[in-house]
């Protein structure tokens, strides 16, 4: 096993989802999300039972999803209400329905037992629905294997070299760091103190004066990071707790499998400082996407070599210690659910 079923994993942004059929591969299942006329959510497996023709290339028609082969129809429920050509309906012409929700400006579908689907076990991510916080962002299909996203986030290491005109600067290779679990998520910390702000910082901080610079990156299984960043000038106390003499953010990872070889990346940049300003949210959601875009051309140059070389394992440096922290409680959590499904 690599995935976990009984999780909520992260579709699409609200926005993203309306009236026509969406198809989406979560850990390797497919399925066809739309938007009823109330607005409310239906995801059903994207596989019509005649032909096997996937529903998210037919339509909706008051509420139903139609085939677009031979013009099946299935209720949000998943039951077949209407064959061509007959007056009565196979029993058997049923598919799944997933329980499925809207919060925090994301869609979540839940693949693993419906019995078990608790709303109140998707993750809090206050940031994203708080109106003191301004919050977008995107979402890009990458292929490579979930975990390789993991490991990037959990080792902003990396931004000296892949993200060197942004947010990227030597120190960040140079300052200690903490990683340990907190409860059921892994965290590293990382304090970067009395050096220059970078690009991004510089911008949106809108001075050079020297800082002291945080990323507090935490991991919760399956597949959410958040990494809590800012600046403050340098020596006023952030590191003690006092962050009023500078900006913070949060930025929102949601990696999504898709295949073993494939995921969805979503993102968002969450900001407490000038929140008013919906153009400097579009530049930063602008501007992080670039950042991000980078990130993808590693997975996917790591991942090609991952394929071609099966027989390589990759090495862990001390930079790694969160990343190897995440990976421990993921793969834990997969062993448990093998037991359990045994």
């Amino acid at each position: 096993m690599m995935f976990l079923k009984n999780q909520w994993y992260a579709v699409a942004w609200d926005s993203d989802i309306g009236g026509k059929p969406v198809g989406r591969t979560i850990c390797g299942e497919k399925i066809v999300f739309y938007r009823k006329r109330d607005r409310s959510l239906v995801a059903l497996e994207d596989c019509c039972p005649h032909r096997l023709f996937p529903l998210s290339q037919g339509f909706v028609h008051e509420d139903r999803l139609v085939c677009g082969y031979h013009g099946l129809t299935f209720a949000d429920s998943g039951q077949c209400v209407h064959m061509p050509s007959q007056d009565t309906i196979n029993p058997n012409a049923h598919i799944r329905a997933y329980p499925v929700i809207e919060r925090y400006r994301f869609i979540w579908v839940w693949i693993g037992d419906a019995a078990l689907a608790d709303p109140a076990l998707l993750p809090a991510l206050p940031w994203c629905a708080d109106p003191a916080w301004a919050f977008d962002g995107g979402t890009y299909q990458t292929a490579c294997d979930y975990r390789l996203v993991i490991d990037n986030l959990m080792d902003l290491t990396h931004e000296t070299y892949v993200h060197s005109t942004s947010i990227g600067q030597k120190e960040l290779t140079e300052a200690p760091f903490e990683a340990k679990l907190v409860g059921d998520r892994a965290r590293v910390s990382r304090w970067t103190l009395n050096v220059e702000p970078p690009p991004f910082w510089v911008h949106n901080w809108k001075s050079k004066e020297r800082v002291d610079r945080w990323q507090i990156c935490d991991y919760s299984v399956p597949g959410i990071i958040t990494i809590d960043v800012g600046v403050a000038r340098a020596g006023t106390g952030a590191p003690q707790g006092d962050r009023s003499q500078g900006i913070s953010a949060t930025v929102v990872n949601l990696i999504t499998p898709e295949t073993e070889t494939s995921c969805w990346y979503h993102w968002g940049f969450a900001r407490n400082f000038e929140t008013d300003d919906q153009g400097l949210t579009m530049r930063i959601r602008d501007a992080q996407g670039g950042v991000f875009m980078e990130d993808i051309e590693v997975f996917v140059h790591q991942q090609q070599n991952i394929l071609a070389r099966p027989d390589r394992k990759m090495m862990s440096l001390n930079i790694d210690a969160g990343g190897v922290l995440a990976r421990r409680l993921l793969d834990r959590a997969l062993v448990q659910a093998a037991d359990k499904a045994a």
